[in-house]
């Protein structure tokens, strides 16, 4: 009996030292903590929600309910299967599933033959953030008698009317457009003299900016123009050998196809569509009267930041 209990005893005492043991050695190999990277920093809470801001302010923006013209009078079941799966295929057709019923009119035409002319529906769309792909299966209308020969010069001394369709819009000709209104941008003579000279403090004419490249040993070669109307912020630049893309929206007037006329580049984006460019390789840009007061400020962050 005597024997047992010394045993279990010394058993007893084995057992606490090898804990004591290990715990020393644990103790003794475990590093001092480092400081937390900057990537494992907490993020602020007032970035988190000038971001949430942000989304939901995006969202607003491309989920506008449809108007009453711009309504359909079908009943969302005549909608066809397929057309409601694409309209949740992301990021091609980014918020088309909260508006099937204009994506249904957009893609309801007759195969093989001319394409509606509804260029106010696709903007509609547009505007709500649904890009929806361009109809492969008709044929775009063009002009009756297009021009054989364009300008090679950006500032031409008159655009051609018959390189434009005016079917949808109230005036038929750019002497109609300059008799409403001579600094849209229609009026080439115009045009030749805009951005060239200040008309305010806050104006930064072509030639002190490129005055400024030049101090600063900077180059700029490529620009973005958000909101660039007739392209004419393009054209100037240009002359100077710098190539600059115009985002255009054809509201009420042929705006993409004057940029085009001038051998320039139109995009049809909206102000919320993020632009397919890589960090670093624009040098440029630049935010026409589109971008003003008018716009929701966390909008206008995102417009800057994306």
């Amino acid at each position: 009996m005597g024997f047992t209990m010394g045993l279990n005893l010394l058993l007893l005492m084995a057992m606490v030292a090898t804990n004591i043991l290990s715990l020393y050695h644990l103790s003794s190999t475990i590093q001092p903590k480092q400081p937390p990277s900057p990537l494992q920093q907490p993020v602020p809470d007032q970035l988190l929600q000038q971001l949430h801001t942000i989304r939901a302010t995006i969202n607003h923006l491309t989920r506008l309910q449809p108007t009453t013209t711009t309504t359909t009078t079908k009943p969302k079941s005549t909608i066809p299967s397929d057309l409601l799966l694409y309209s949740h295929i992301s990021p091609i057709a980014s918020s088309c599933h909260s508006h099937p019923d204009l994506l249904h009119r957009y893609m309801n035409y007759t195969p093989f033959a001319i394409c509606p002319l509804d260029t106010e529906l696709a903007e509609a769309l547009i505007l709500r953030g649904c890009h929806p792909l361009p109809r492969r299966r008709c044929f775009t209308k063009t002009p009756q008698k297009p021009t054989s020969q364009l300008p090679s010069n950006p500032f031409p001394s008159s655009l051609p009317d018959s390189a434009v369709v005016w079917t949808k819009y109230n005036c038929k000709s750019f002497t109609c457009l300059n008799r409403f209104n001579q600094y849209k941008g229609f009026n080439t003579t115009i045009a030749d003299t805009t951005f060239m000279s200040y008309k305010s403090d806050l104006d930064l004419p072509i030639p002190q900016l490129l005055q400024i490249s030049k101090a600063a040993s900077s180059v700029i070669r490529l620009g973005v123009d958000i909101g660039g109307g007739t392209g004419a912020f393009a054209a100037r630049m240009k002359l100077h050998n710098v190539t600059v893309v115009s985002t255009t929206m054809n509201l009420g007037a042929p705006y993409s196809e004057v940029v085009a006329l001038r051998g320039l580049v139109p995009l049809h984006v909206p102000l919320q569509q993020r632009l397919p460019v890589f960090d670093g390789v624009v040098d440029l840009v630049r935010c026409g009267h589109a971008v003003n007061r008018w716009i929701p400020v966390t909008a206008m962050e995102f417009l800057f930041l994306m």
